[in-house]
């Protein structure tokens, strides 16, 4: 499994399935096919493992609950400092989330987890937030945005819980190409609008203002939930077929980095709704 948000790739992917070996159908004239076969990124050659050797604990949900829980724990500790003592520097909070970003692209290409640049993005990333959220709410018509776009954020979270739990959202090979092509547009349309608002002035191409603004940060919200489901589909296949314990470190990098782009764009939404 892998860490995944709208920028990131996806090492669960393989070419000729979609996943990696997940839900391997049985194979003709024999017994079920183990998880990931072929392609298990955990195999040992042709042998299939039955269970974990004991310096290889699977991952288990706990494992996921409790780093998930660690990590977003930072952001947030990140974010109050941000949001009590760089309200009014944000050129250090903005250079915070420069380094956050690196930190992040650095562990999406890693191939295994680490804890310490996870958790250290987590606390970057939480500075920036904090801050630009104490900037936004001190503005005139913002006071309360940032507690709304906490609350939305909840609410997404919530909501694509329940639909892909009760198999509402089903994570196929399909929908995660049709995923992973809209939010390649979304980004590369979000890269020209700003490079039109640097060098045109105003608002660019007006995807952040006016009608427009208002359908992209739909948009842009309801990619963070279908990006959601793909999380909770690699965190479920992981749990399933035994991926090894530290992969739940990703699991976590994979939830924050989605629920942030997901607060992220109901802020800027919430923000052209009350007219700023």
């Amino acid at each position: 499994m892998r860490s995944s948000n709208p920028v990131f790739s996806r090492r669960g992917f393989s070419r000729d399935t979609g996943y990696a070996g997940f839900n391997a159908p049985p194979q003709a004239g024999g017994p079920a096919a183990p998880p990931y076969a072929g392609t298990n990124p955990y195999a040992q050659g042709q042998q299939y493992v039955t269970h974990a050797p004991p310096q290889h604990r699977p991952m288990t949900m706990d494992d996921v609950v409790a780093r998930t829980a660690m990590t977003l724990g930072t952001v947030i500790a990140g974010a109050t400092v941000g949001w009590l003592f760089l309200t009014q520097n944000l050129g250090f909070a903005i250079g915070a989330g420069l380094v956050a970003m690196v930190l992040g692209l650095v562990q999406s290409f890693k191939r295994k987890p680490s804890p310490a640049l996870i958790l250290s993005y987590a606390a970057l990333e939480g500075l920036f937030l904090g801050a630009l959220s104490g900037y936004i709410n001190d503005l005139p018509r913002m006071n309360g945005a940032p507690m709304q776009a906490v609350l939305g954020t909840m609410a997404v979270f919530v909501a694509m819980l329940v639909a892909y739990k009760t198999r509402i959202v089903r994570v196929t090979a399909r929908f995660t190409r049709f995923v992973m092509i809209a939010a390649m547009g979304f980004v590369l349309l979000s890269l020209v609008n700003v490079l039109f608002m640097a060098f045109g002035g105003g608002d660019g191409l007006g995807f952040r203002s006016g009608g427009l603004g208002i359908v992209f940060g739909i948009v842009g919200v309801v990619l963070g939930a279908l990006f959601l489901a793909l999380d909770f589909k690699q965190v479920e296949d992981g749990v399933t077929y035994g991926a090894p314990r530290e992969e739940s470190w990703l699991a976590a990098f994979g939830l924050t980095l989605t629920l942030v782009w997901i607060y992220m764009e109901m802020l800027r939404l919430i923000s052209i709704l009350r007219g700023d």
